[in-house]
């Protein structure tokens, strides 16, 4: 089994510049910004006050991207959820490997982002890539979200020393109440309830909320290199 999901690159340019620390709270707390979305299919982005820009492109296609990195430097944040493409699911024992394979395309994706795109970030600016809970806490059948998602935390440990000081981190989200699972129906909300009814919080998260977490990372300049999660306590269910 595998699931495909359109991918999302997003340059942001902040402006103005904070300059007292009085400015700095005012446009950290609410940043005007001109967002770039970038997408396989970026008719399927939500309306938003401050975008700018909707581009199409792929973020395996490295020459695309570098080409459209180019066009829109400078900027100030950097925010990939891309997938890559995708990504095999259920027993690893069965699983075809190329399907498992093709998994990592998710990683690839991140990789151009960050070693294309960060040449024409600020120097004090922020990237931002997403992983998932299963990362470090993976139910049966989920070897390829696991390994995956794990690889790109780790990128991010890495990368971190490397870039300062500009900033780089991860979110990771838990269950998140998305149109991956579907269209909205009592079916799927039914199937949402009963797989995070565990959790701490026990209910599913909302794209919103992952939407918050990546606004913090992406603009406390205090934080870089660590994994913010987003998962209603999944990690730290009995």
């Amino acid at each position: 089994m595998a699931r495909r999901c359109d991918q999302s690159i997003i340059p942001l340019r902040l402006a103005p510049r904070p300059r007292s620390k009085q400015q700095y709270h005012t446009i950290h707390r609410h940043p005007p910004a001109q967002v770039v979305i970038v997408s396989r299919n970026p008719s399927k982005a939500p309306e938003a006050a401050h975008v700018f820009e909707r581009v199409q492109c792929d973020s395996l296609d490295r020459q695309a991207l570098g080409a459209m990195f180019a066009a829109h430097a400078p900027y100030d944040i950097l925010i990939s959820s891309a997938t890559g493409g995708a990504r095999a699911m259920g027993p690893f024992m069965s699983m075809d490997i190329d399907g498992y394979k093709n998994s990592f395309a998710k990683l690839w994706g991140y990789a151009n982002v960050a070693q294309l795109g960060v040449p024409h970030l600020a120097a004090d600016g922020a990237v931002v890539l997403v992983s998932g809970a299963p990362a470090r806490r993976p139910k049966a059948g989920q070897v390829a979200l696991a390994s995956v998602g794990a690889s790109v935390e780790q990128l991010v440990r890495t990368l971190a020393p490397e870039l300062a000081p500009r900033r780089i981190n991860c979110v990771s989200p838990g269950m998140i109440d998305t149109p991956m699972f579907g269209p909205s129906c009592a079916e799927k909300t039914e199937r949402l309830e009963n797989a995070t009814k565990a959790n701490l919080v026990p209910r599913p998260g909302a794209p919103e909320e992952v939407a918050d977490a990546i606004v913090f990372v992406a603009t406390n300049r205090f934080v870089t290199g660590t994994t913010v999660d987003v998962d209603g306590g999944w990690l730290h269910k009995g």
